[in-house]
């Protein structure tokens, strides 16, 4: 890619720390107020907005948060339309004008590529000076430091809100448009090639979606609709509740106090379950429970019952603690049905199903009252658990490249752009 022509050049004040060879003396880079090469404004909505909505195809474009995707570039459509009378009350922006949230994911920018209204949670940056180029200003007001400028100035202790005064003032590094073009040309490459990554990734988990739903039977079934060649002839899957196949097991408490420490064995919360943890406990206080206390078997399957509920991953054995109540795991010593398997199924179950109010907590009697149909042959227990690993296999990889190329984009626009501490050196 382009970005490896590059070379680190000698650091002065409002240069980047990484410039493409032809600029590498083409002098420092002009520095502006974003509000002074743009008009920065904010929306404004129209109350009742119901009062305003329209299906008439001559309406008007109407962009709402949700109409965006965290990771686009572009706004390309926008899923509700105003009447032409919400114009007094509201703020009409053009395409290639650029805007930002001003509240939840605020600062994060894209461009237009449609005329379209918005409302008060968004501010829009238009009018561009010519001696900027509208997708460099885009990649500049993505940059780490920048973001960072917008999350310490932005006011509220608890939902941050950016206003158009903040915007105005963002310090704005400016080369001469060649360099811009050359800038926004290559994060863009990297832009494109995420893009089809993703894609792929999506693919991948439409398939696995799909092909569980052939792999298991459906609700008020006994078979699947798919069954490999050597099994099609064993016979109907058995049915059990999960209670009849193990039980329902947690940690015993751990205090808040007891997980303060900086080092030690890991103590898993539903938000860092299947990542990194970030609290531990001693390890003499982990060997004194583990020795007293219910605790799981290398493989068997832990599952969230709060937050986000129903993430379940396979115990790998190695030393950690996990939240008492919020994370439990199942106890099956029979292995009638393979934790790998039961791993599998558990995956594919719906858990809004399980009661009829919106779910924001399992509990024990729940998943001891869950259906579970099965193979009584263990080989095709884990035929199929096998066939679903290789796919969440390439899932991984994928994932990985994914983030890869994300943090890769990361770093080199840290080095693409001056930091705004050295920009107001």
């Amino acid at each position: 890619m382009e970005e490896k022509t590059m070379r680190p050049v000698a650091k002065h004040a409002s240069e980047p720390k990484l410039r493409f060879p032809e600029f590498q003396n083409a002098g420092g880079w002009e520095e502006k107020k974003l509000g002074e090469i743009s008009q920065i404004v904010r929306g404004g909505s129209p109350r009742p907005i119901e009062n305003y909505l329209t299906t008439d195809a001559k309406g008007l474009n109407w962009l709402k948060i949700g109409d965006v995707s965290q990771e686009e570039k572009y706004v390309t459509h926008t899923k509700e339309k105003v009447c032409v009378d919400a114009l007094t009350k509201t703020r009409e922006v053009n395409p290639n004008d650029l805007i930002l949230s001003n509240s939840m994911s605020f600062g994060r920018p894209y461009i237009l590529k449609i005329k379209t209204c918005i409302h008060d949670g968004w501010i829009a940056v238009s009018k561009i000076d010519n001696s900027v180029n509208v997708d460099y200003l885009y990649y500049f007001i993505l940059s780490p430091s920048s973001q960072s400028y917008f999350s310490n100035n932005a006011a509220g202790s608890g939902v941050q809100n950016l206003n158009a005064d903040i915007i105005k003032l963002l310090p704005t590094s400016i080369p001469k448009l060649p360099e811009q073009q050359k800038i926004a040309n290559c994060l863009s490459s990297i832009d494109e090639l995420t893009t089809a990554e993703a894609k792929k990734l999506d693919t991948l988990k439409a398939h696995k979606k799909g092909l569980m739903q052939q792999l298991f039977p459906a609700e008020g079934e006994t078979l699947p609709k798919l069954r490999f060649p050597e099994f099609r002839d064993a016979g109907d899957w058995e049915k059990k509740v999960l209670g009849q196949i193990g039980d329902v097991l947690m940690c015993k408490r751990i205090f808040a106090e007891e997980t303060n420490h900086t080092e030690g064995v890991p103590f898993f919360k539903i938000g860092t379950l299947g990542g990194k943890s970030d609290a531990f406990i001693s390890k003499k206080l982990f060997d004194e429970y583990k020795s007293k206390y219910n605790f799981p078997r290398k493989g068997e399957i832990l599952i969230t019952c709060s937050g986000t509920v129903g993430k379940c991953l396979l115990y790998d054995g190695k030393d950690a603690y996990y939240q008492d109540s919020n994370i439990v795991w199942i106890d099956n010593p029979t292995l009638e049905v393979s934790n790998e398997f039961l791993h599998k199924i558990l995956l594919n179950v719906d858990w809004g199903t399980l009661n009829s109010t919106t779910i924001t907590r399992i509990y024990g009697s729940d998943l001891r009252n869950l259906s579970i149909i099965f193979p009584t042959n263990q080989s095709e227990q884990q035929k199929i658990a096998d066939c679903i690993s290789s796919i969440d296999k390439l899932i991984t990889a994928q994932t990985q490249k994914l983030d890869a190329l994300k943090a890769h984009k990361l770093g080199l626009m840290q080095q693409l752009f001056p930091a705004l501490d050295e920009v107001n050196e």
